[in-house]
């Protein structure tokens, strides 16, 4: 890990209802190239909120997000450049369900990067093989697994050669027996030195693969450090109280 700050956000904010509802109240946070943070906390406790505000799916009430020096927060910046660099990944896998595998990982590629179709597939079937999909380029969604369409959904993220994996949940929609191949990916990615932050229940991979872990709780971070000192002693009366219920 270096000391890069790759994504910096001060005093993010995002209210709904008016302001009734605030899902971020005032968020500071940096991610630095190469880092692995893993966010847990409640449900409602604004974790996706505020991975959706990095690359601006959401868009924020208050406060800026820096991705590798520009405030994309800035309504003149080109975000549609900057998320070609941030690869997110979601709970559901969006995948064209009319398209083979292979079409829908070289779609992106070809349009927005201005990729060859050879080149695309080239990069594709070289990640489909990383993670033990090539023989199924040529299936159709539904012939897939969750799992092995959670994988596909990173793939296709990767494709973009991105700087950043944002991942919201991403096992959370699959049965218990096909999580493990997912965590595998991230696993394997973490090892590769890629940037990531995770919104995530899963607090084994949080511990295992976390550089650093931070646990939001109505719109805040009530705390954030290494895993091994937030799991096995957490600071916060908070914290607390959420590990004695999760762990």
């Amino acid at each position: 890990m270096t000391t890069d700050v790759i994504i910096e956000v001060k005093n993010l904010q995002k209210h709904f209802r008016g302001g009734t509802i605030r899902a971020l109240d005032g968020v500071d946070a940096q991610i630095h190239r190469g880092e692995v943070v893993v966010v847990i906390g409640p449900s409602g406790s604004g974790k996706s909120t505020f991975l959706r505000c990095l690359n601006l799916l959401e868009h924020p009430t208050g406060g800026t997000v820096t991705f590798e020096g520009h405030d994309i927060t800035d309504p003149k910046a080109n975000i549609n450049l900057h998320r070609q660099k941030m690869g997110m990944v979601f709970q559901h896998f969006n995948l064209f369900p009319h398209m083979t595998i292979l079409k829908n990982l070289t779609l992106a590629p070809m349009k927005l990067l201005g990729k060859s179709q050879k080149e695309a597939e080239d990069i594709a079937m070289s990640l489909l093989e990383r993670v033990g999909l090539h023989d199924r380029a040529s299936a159709y969604p539904s012939q897939l697994s969750g799992g092995q369409k959670q994988r596909i959904a990173i793939v296709r993220a990767l494709c973009m050669n991105p700087e950043v994996m944002l991942f919201d949940e991403p096992t959370s929609a699959l049965d218990p027996e096909m999580v493990g191949e997912v965590l595998d990916v991230m696993k394997q990615l973490a090892n590769d030195g890629m940037t990531m932050v995770v919104v995530t229940h899963e607090m084994g991979f949080a511990r295992e693969v976390g550089d650093r872990v931070i646990f939001m709780a109505e719109g805040k971070i009530v705390e954030e450090n290494l895993p091994n000192v937030i799991f096995s002693s957490p600071q916060e009366e908070r914290t607390q109280s959420f590990l004695a219920k999760v762990l």
